[in-house]
């Protein structure tokens, strides 16, 4: 049964205690509270006191936890640590609170950041917190406000809104000079392979199937976990990539990337990206952002 709330030990004992834990020297976590190292050594004396236990073992110039000072310090640190967290968002509440947005890694690296500089123009009082990740978030527990997120036509939510369908093309840098996709050119060239998660089209041996080629050994095959990193290497002319169109569509207008075959219709992977929101009715600046997003994507048709 838990100590009462009379028994407890007092806050400064152990803010006390989590400092000397967490820099194992009185000295530091001293500096640390803004204290004398006395009133540090005293505060820690007064808890071992109350506990009737050793929190730590002092030794010349150096100090350790006791098994029990260890067990008491793992679960006092993360007390500690979210009673930080939690004064921190209450004394950020009074400042400007910024519009928090996640995407996929190669999503926010492809599509989204290029962009943000037309967003701080047109609004220059939002601020604008990106979590890139590929994990998919609960957006209320992890307080984000917007996500783009992928998924197929079918399984998208019914309150997402859509921003635009994905199509697949092979592109690689002019200076290579690939003018067609056949068995010949295979044969002599180095595939850029995205070696995420499995996405349609995105696999060389399946989007060759889906265009009736056979799949000779390439010359070489380069693979990358991040998708943005299959851009970057085939922009620096490492071989082949296979282009999500809506994510490389500005580096195919200014040239940096071409498509392969001058006939080559990008074929559609049946995925789209979609655009959710933690809060049904959002604040004002998360609604202008909202709009913002809807229009860009808008622009790329």
């Amino acid at each position: 049964m838990p100590v009462s709330l009379a028994q407890l030990a007092s806050l400064d004992q152990i803010r006390g205690f989590v400092a000397v834990g967490r820099r194992m020297s009185i000295t530091l976590a001293a500096d640390d509270l803004c204290l004398t190292q006395s009133a540090v050594s005293r505060q820690i004396a007064a808890l071992e006191d109350a506990l009737g236990l050793r929190l730590f073992q002092r030794g010349y110039r150096s100090i350790a936890f006791t098994p029990e000072g260890e067990r008491l310090f793992r679960t006092a640190d993360s007390a500690v640590q979210q009673l930080q967290e939690a004064l921190d968002v209450l004394r950020q509440g009074t400042l400007r609170r910024p519009v928090t947005i996640t995407a996929s890694i190669g999503v926010s690296a492809l599509w989204l950041l290029p962009r943000l500089g037309a967003l701080q123009q047109r609004h220059p009082a939002i601020d604008l917190r990106v979590a890139a990740t590929d994990k998919v978030l609960d957006l209320r527990a992890e307080g984000v406000d917007l996500a783009i997120r992928y998924a197929s036509l079918r399984g998208a939510a019914a309150s997402s809104l859509r921003l635009f369908d994905e199509a697949i093309v092979p592109v690689a840098h002019p200076s290579l000079r690939v003018a067609r996709l056949d068995a010949a050119t295979l044969a002599r060239s180095v595939l850029i392979e995205f070696d995420g998660p499995r996405r349609p089209l995105l696999r060389w041996t399946d989007y060759l199937s889906a265009c009736g080629l056979a799949s000779p050994p390439p010359r070489g095959m380069l693979r990358f976990n991040q998708y943005d990193q299959v851009i970057q290497a085939a922009l620096a002319g490492r071989g082949i990539a296979l282009g999500r169109r809506p994510l490389i569509a500005p580096m195919l207008a200014d040239g940096r990337l071409a498509v392969i075959g001058k006939n080559t219709a990008p074929r559609a992977s049946g995925h789209a990206y979609f655009l959710d929101q933690a809060e049904d009715v959002p604040r004002a600046e998360v609604h202008a952002v909202i709009e913002w997003i809807g229009q860009a994507s808008r622009a790329m048709t």
